[in-house]
């Protein structure tokens, strides 16, 4: 296994990962609860940003 493809996994996973905690952000009535998974989910997008970024260099140097 390569990094490129490990780092695809890792960008898959957080993908799911962040929908995840959207759909339960919009089941729950919960507003403390609602607030967390969506902070969980913008959370989400730093990880999948710097996980890219990496994919994206070492990309570029091959």
């Amino acid at each position: 296994m390569t990094v490129q493809s490990d780092l695809n996994k890792a960008i898959a996973s957080a993908q799911a990962a962040k929908g995840t905690y959207l759909m339960a952000a919009e089941s729950t009535e919960d507003q403390s609860a609602k607030d967390r998974y969506q902070q969980m989910a913008s959370d989400m997008d730093v990880h999948l940003e710097y996980l890219s970024s990496r994919l994206d260099y070492l990309s570029s140097q091959f």
